[in-house]
């Protein structure tokens, strides 16, 4: 084989007498990136930092807790069988489908509170998060964790020993999955704002066509994939999972954007004060 792409043989950064986990500094880099793209898009539509910061507190931590919640529930035997297991998200682990959800609600919830449109918000909001799992993908190469079928392609992924299924021990390279996802996801965060700087969209549209974006995509992706997981029907448990919601969030768009009819929603953010999440500066509506 001419050319592959390697791996890293540990997933921990070692500074000094600290042991950092890769994975989770990949995971705050990623978080950054949302609420920093985020940040730009809620100040352009008459918002300010102090909001998004404080959406980001309890939605990150809800989301992290959604994520693991998820992953333990349809993976429970891959969780490590200590009693810190469920809570081991620096072995990696986090079922995006979970983290978006519960996220997300919590998000919807302390934005209500400060008497700011949730979903305008929502919308704010979708570039940033499908940035954020495309670069939370790369901790998945530090833990050489998730990728896919053999493959001899010049981009292939080397994968120590250790880490390769049983099935595929004499197999030394397969698809970078974590690459593609990746990929994907930053081509999806360039479609989505181009998309809502050409388009009249009516939030939450924006997030619904996020949703089914990546959808899409993830379904071809858990074709691909070769790590342990749960099949019903022939096809994996994820695969399933991006089918239903793929379908739920493309008819909402549909019926939202093209035939609901519904009371206005706000077109421009309200500045919050920093006093509490329930006093606002009413601005009225954009015309």
């Amino acid at each position: 084989m001419l050319a592959s792409i390697p791996s890293p043989h540990k997933g921990v950064v070692d500074v000094g007498p600290l042991h950092l986990h890769a994975y989770g500094i990949t995971l705050l880099v990623a978080i950054a990136a949302c609420i920093w793209l985020t940040g730009i898009r809620w100040r352009r539509l008459g918002g300010d930092w102090d909001f998004v910061l404080r959406v980001a507190v309890w939605g990150v931590a809800f989301g992290i807790v959604g994520a693991r919640a998820y992953h333990d529930a349809t993976s429970w035997d891959e969780v490590p069988k200590h009693w810190w297991g469920p809570f081991a998200v620096w072995e990696g682990g986090l079922g995006v489908w979970g983290g978006i959800a519960l996220g997300t609600l919590v998000g919807a919830i302390v934005a209500r509170r400060s008497g700011q449109s949730a979903r305008l918000l929502m919308d704010a909001a979708a570039p940033g998060l499908l940035l954020a799992q495309g670069i939370g993908r790369i901790g998945n190469w530090w833990n050489q964790e998730l990728f896919g079928k053999p493959t001899d392609l010049p981009w292939a992924l080397k994968i120590d020993p250790e880490h390769r299924p049983a099935q595929y021990l004499d197999q030394p390279t397969f698809h970078p999955t974590f690459l593609y996802e990746l990929v994907y996801d930053v081509i999806g965060v360039g479609l989505l704002l181009l998309v809502d700087r050409r388009f009249r969209i009516k939030p939450p549209g924006l997030f619904a066509l996020y949703v089914s974006f990546y959808t899409f995509g993830r379904f071809f992706e858990e074709l691909l994939r070769v790590d342990p997981a749960h099949h019903f029907a022939g096809l994996r448990l994820n695969a399933w999972v991006s089918i239903v919601v793929f379908c739920c969030s493309t008819a909402f768009f549909v019926w939202w954007q093209f035939f609901h009819r519904g009371g206005d929603e706000p077109k421009r953010a309200t500045r919050t004060l920093p006093a509490g999440p329930k006093m606002a500066i009413p601005r009225g509506r954009a015309r």
